[in-house]
């Protein structure tokens, strides 16, 4: 770990959350070689780094998405922002302003809309593709560090083509109904019988339904669904 000058400000204290030991043991030796950077704690899963976010209190969690059986990113990016608020408020007292608790920036590989608006939704600070090159991703840890807003340009290009959009998707009655089978949790053969339409049919329709969406996942296009209210 590169040492910092003791008379400089104080390093960015950070928490990784990765589920890949190799993946995080890379993350140790990159961030270690980044003045003005420390990593104070890492986790395999997101019941872990809810807890150690408490404990260590550090000033960014660095969180990826998905983390195997147990709590995802989001929802552990959710849990330690909602602690991170209560212990502020704690801390300040009435009238009073306490200290931020851990920011969370988001490192995946996963740039999909349905990702990125629920992380965002989560309370994520900042959301980075492990594909950045490590500059990058040292200035948005020290940006997130601060509260500033850090996104990979292929994240920040999607947010604003979101942001310029006219609304919702515009989806065919038939798309919608598709959509609403799938909310309830049915297959393809399922939906199928439900609306007297072929798997095919069913298969075309949802490949559309994905495209409108910018989703690649049934989960993705419930979720931004929801997000959008496309569900009556």
């Amino acid at each position: 770990m590169t040492p910092t000058d003791p008379s400089g400000p104080a390093p960015v204290r950070i928490l990784l959350c990765d589920d890949h030991a190799v993946v995080r043991a890379g993350l140790l030796a990159l961030l270690g070689s980044a003045p003005g950077i420390e990593v104070v704690g890492e986790a395999g899963g997101g019941e872990e780094a809810v807890a150690l976010a408490a404990r260590l209190r550090p000033d960014v969690v660095l969180m990826d998405l998905q983390l195997g059986p147990g709590m995802d990113g989001i929802e552990a990016t959710r849990r330690i922002v909602a602690d991170a608020k209560a212990a502020t408020e704690a801390a300040a007292g009435p009238g009073g302003k306490g200290t931020h608790g851990p920011y969370v920036l988001v490192l995946t590989t996963y740039d999909t809309d349905a990702d990125i608006t629920r992380a965002i939704d989560a309370g994520a600070t900042g959301y980075l593709l492990k594909a950045e090159r490590p500059e990058e991703l040292f200035s948005a840890i020290r940006a997130a560090a601060e509260g500033r807003t850090a996104l990979s340009p292929p994240v920040a290009g999607r947010v604003m083509a979101r942001m310029r959009g006219a609304g919702r998707p515009a989806l065919t009655e038939r798309e919608r109904d598709i959509l609403g089978q799938l909310a309830r949790g049915l297959g393809n053969r399922e939906i199928a019988r439900a609306l007297f339409i072929s798997e095919a049919t069913v298969k075309t329709h949802l490949g559309r339904i994905y495209d409108k969406l910018g989703v690649d996942t049934r989960a993705g296009a419930v979720a931004v669904a929801k997000e959008q209210r496309l569900l009556s």
